[in-house]
């Protein structure tokens, strides 16, 4: 998927993140957790796993009026006083800071979680080194496209309550190294989070929609993937009342796109032929229509093409 920020900036390769760093932080979830929303499409796609999860957010019933100077808090300096939230998004921001996906895997356990500030450089990291990887650059672009891609990221961040960044965080069974990142993924709920310039086909501006995903290279086969998938529709669901659900996949990428399948995902339209004249792939635009109990079938580990990302371009 293409990584865009805000209008002007735009990067338009197809990522396959051959190389993808280890990246290590300390998970603490009770810090209280600044946000970071997207807009641009870049969807991963993983092998499937075991799916016992535990999905924390307030209930309505327990929450509790929100003092907006304490939500403020979690958007960056240069947003505070720049916009005014309405007492839905503060209750949004409230229950965005409380979302926690725990998944048990074969090898490790798995946190899913909005991404804080302080994770934004090595989350940069892991997608600029996947953008480079996919468009054969030299790694001496490396620092030009972590710069574009934390604009992006910074730029993203004003859509927030209405779309935000996702980090998945793997502590391996047993293991000294501690948790590790393990992935990311974006996700836009209505039409003010959605993306300024969308890929085509083009999805509905004011329905959900799942993008910009990746895993770490070293951490594929165990499922991570699979779960920022389902991480994703877990907040959608709490977030928002539609029951649709869009992402695009790539003609291409055949494992992705067995996977979106098999989570319920049905193609709505594909891309023209005459994109090529663009030099784009084509695509797949994808819909999932969210049943009452959203459960996923038995995940298939047999390969790992699907744990892949790409990039689409929304130009």
């Amino acid at each position: 998927m293409a990584i865009a920020a805000a209008p002007p900036l735009k990067l338009s390769p197809y990522l396959d993140p051959q190389q993808q760093p280890r990246l290590q932080t300390e998970f603490n979830p009770i810090k209280r957790v600044p946000f970071l929303s997207s807009r641009n499409p870049l969807l991963c796609v993983c092998k499937l796993h075991r799916y016992n999860f535990k999905c924390c957010l307030p209930s309505s019933s327990s929450t509790n009026s929100v003092t907006p100077a304490q939500y403020y808090s979690f958007l960056d300096e240069s947003y505070r006083g720049s916009r005014v939230l309405t007492n839905e998004e503060l209750e949004k921001l409230k229950a965005l800071e409380s979302f926690v996906y725990l998944q048990e895997l074969e090898s490790g356990s798995l946190w899913v979680r909005v991404m804080r500030i302080e994770e934004m450089d090595m989350t940069v990291g892991l997608l600029a080194l996947s953008f480079a990887e996919s468009m054969l650059m030299s790694l001496q672009y490396e620092a030009l496209l972590r710069f574009f891609v934390k604009q992006y990221l910074i730029e993203r961040r004003a859509s927030m309550p209405h779309a935000v960044t996702l980090v998945g965080f793997y502590r391996e069974e047993g293991g000294k190294r501690g948790e590790e990142l393990a992935g990311t993924v974006e996700v836009c709920f209505d039409k003010r989070g959605a993306n300024a310039s969308p890929p085509t086909p083009t999805p509905p501006r004011n329905s959900p929609y799942i993008c910009n995903m990746t895993v770490t290279k070293e951490l594929r086969r165990r499922g991570i993937g699979w779960h920022l998938l389902k991480a994703s529709e877990e907040l959608i669901s709490q977030m928002t009342s539609s029951k649709e659900i869009y992402l695009h996949c790539r003609m291409i990428d055949e494992a992705p796109f067995n996977m979106y399948i098999k989570a319920g995902y049905n193609v709505i339209q594909t891309d023209s032929i005459f994109i090529l004249l663009t030099l784009q792939r084509r695509k797949h635009l994808m819909c999932k229509k969210l049943p009452v109990s959203n459960s996923f079938p038995e995940p298939d580990m047999s390969e790992s093409a699907g744990e892949r990302s790409t990039f689409l371009n929304p130009s």
